[in-house]
């Protein structure tokens, strides 16, 4: 009985062998040295759902009013049917396209770093990406507009704009990147909040910075991300001094202060749309977490 039993467990294994020898050459592995396509700017939704902050009227008069099945819709996404509150006799023609954003606010309020809510008023308004609309029926006071592109829900009451085209720059090489760049002597802000008010940041993330048009900001330029030792403006925690004044490891004999030190360059971003007082950065390296409160220089 062994001897069958081993028998049958043989030809299992030739027969195995054989169905992965096969199989290995109809479909071979992929060679793990094939190169990886990397991108060499900020893809489509990186541009266009990225928010921003202005301080300028940006103009209310345009509204999404309605859409088709209104009665069962609460919101409204990619390819529905939507009105907005102009026609024929306000200028719309057939082919327009326009893009529709909200007003939004921080439903938590609270700071993470100390000047972080006076910095943020100062910026201006926090504008959501919603989507994008073509016109594709005009009436004399109402037009039909497909929405074309979502980056969240649509909802009655969200304003709509002409479509402004946003550029998406090129990025520069990570091996670019100077972890011990001098300062530049150009304008210096600070990361004031995230998209969806976040306050910790890292690779392909969203920050607005206190720093616009205004301050000689352009879309495509660089930001240097980094901060000083010695910093307790953050709401967390922070103690001077605690590794020897809680824990008892070692200090020197002379203090040191932050501006005694040098500072320590953490990432940087790019520039993808640009306000009077505030820019909007896409996060292209980091070495280590960003936080709200970090500096920005304009490289």
């Amino acid at each position: 009985m062994r001897a069958i039993a081993a028998g049958i467990s043989l030809g299992l294994v030739l027969v195995g062998a054989s169905a992965r020898s096969q199989n290995s050459t109809q479909n071979p592995p992929v060679s793990s040295t094939q190169a990886v396509p990397t991108a060499t700017s900020p893809d489509y939704t990186a541009i266009y759902c990225s928010n921003f902050v202005s301080s300028e009227n940006i103009g209310d008069d345009l509204r999404l009013i309605s859409g088709e099945q209104s009665s069962s819709k609460i919101v409204f996404s990619t390819r529905d049917f939507v009105y907005i509150s102009k026609g024929a006799n306000q200028g719309v023609h057939a082919g327009d396209r326009f893009s529709v954003v909200r007003p939004i606010v921080d439903p938590v309020h609270v700071q993470w770093f100390k000047w972080q809510t006076k910095l943020l008023k100062a910026m201006g308004t926090i504008y959501e990406d919603a989507g994008q609309l073509k016109v594709i029926n005009v009436q004399p006071n109402v037009s039909v507009a497909e929405v074309t592109f979502a980056c969240d829900y649509l909802q009655r009451g969200d304003v709509v704009r002409p479509m402004q085209d946003r550029p998406s720059p090129p990025f520069k090489p990570a091996s670019q990147f100077d972890q011990f760049a001098p300062p530049s002597g150009k304008a210096v802000g600070m990361l004031v909040i995230g998209k969806d008010f976040s306050n910790l940041y890292g690779k392909f993330t969203t920050v607005y910075v206190n720093l616009g048009t205004n301050q000689g900001v352009t879309v495509g330029q660089y930001m240097r991300v980094f901060r000083y030792q010695g910093s307790t403006a953050e709401t967390a925690v922070n103690y001077s001094d605690y590794q020897y004044k809680m824990y008892g490891f070692g200090s020197t004999p002379q203090a040191y202060k932050w501006n005694d030190l040098p500072r320590e360059v953490l990432g940087e971003g790019i520039v993808v749309n640009v306000g009077p007082n505030s820019s909007t950065m896409l996060v292209t390296y980091s070495r280590s977490d960003l936080w709200a409160g970090d500096y920005a220089e304009i490289e």
